[in-house]
């Protein structure tokens, strides 16, 4: 069990990038007061942890009425995963998720938007609650091994976002302590851990569609 929680915590971490989503979090906050900030990333979080949870918890159910076995979702989301982590070594998601932030900073502006607006989009959509994130519970949900196991996977998203959170909170401190090259250097080395990690979902599906 304790494999599945590292397992677990490992995929989530590199998926949903805490980290990484601080100058993300930054750009799209630019011009904002300190408590304007805040409540950005308050609601940002909570709109991202509402949409996960409703993941996790009905995942399963929405396989179950679009037909769908866990053995193909569990090739498909490895699939979706190693593409996400190719782009993470090759340094392309980063800039994918500027080009997300940019995108949504311009419409915000132009059309005079509000704080609700960007914690949002892209906050909570598509960087926080992202179609990888979303593949990630699924699969994990599937694989839990008990109803202890299927519990603490939901205390481990909770660990996650809260990190995220104390991401958006302290983003000016993290991007001044890491530094550029610090950030490119992290990202790459958990796109190698993610990728490892997604060949193995796929590995898992592979297998079980041949037992079948």
């Amino acid at each position: 069990m304790t494999d599945f929680f590292i397992n677990a915590f490992a995929t989530l971490f590199v998926t949903i990038d805490p980290v990484g989503l601080a100058p993300m979090f930054l750009a799209v906050s630019a011009g904002m007061s300190t408590q304007d900030r805040r409540r950005v990333a308050i609601r940002a979080t909570v709109t991202g942890a509402l949409i996960l949870l409703v993941f996790y918890v009905s995942g399963q159910t929405v396989l179950n009425i679009l037909g769908i076995s866990v053995s193909a979702f569990r090739v498909a989301g490895g699939i979706l995963l190693f593409i996400i982590a190719i782009e993470m070594v090759f340094g392309k998601r980063q800039e994918r998720k500027t080009e997300t932030a940019e995108k949504a900073v311009e419409s915000v502006e132009s059309h005079h938007g509000t704080i609700n607006e960007i914690a949002i989009f892209p906050l909570a959509i598509p960087l926080i609650a992202g179609p990888a994130a979303i593949s990630a519970i699924i699969l994990l949900s599937s694989q839990a091994p008990d109803t202890v196991a299927y519990a603490g996977l939901g205390g481990v998203i909770l660990v996650i976002l809260g990190l995220c959170l104390l991401a958006f909170l302290a983003a000016e401190r993290i991007e001044r302590m890491l530094g550029e090259t610090a950030q490119l250097v992290i990202t790459r080395l958990l796109g190698v851990l993610l990728a490892a990690l997604s060949v193995q979902f796929v590995a898992d599906g592979v297998l079980a569609f041949v037992g079948q």
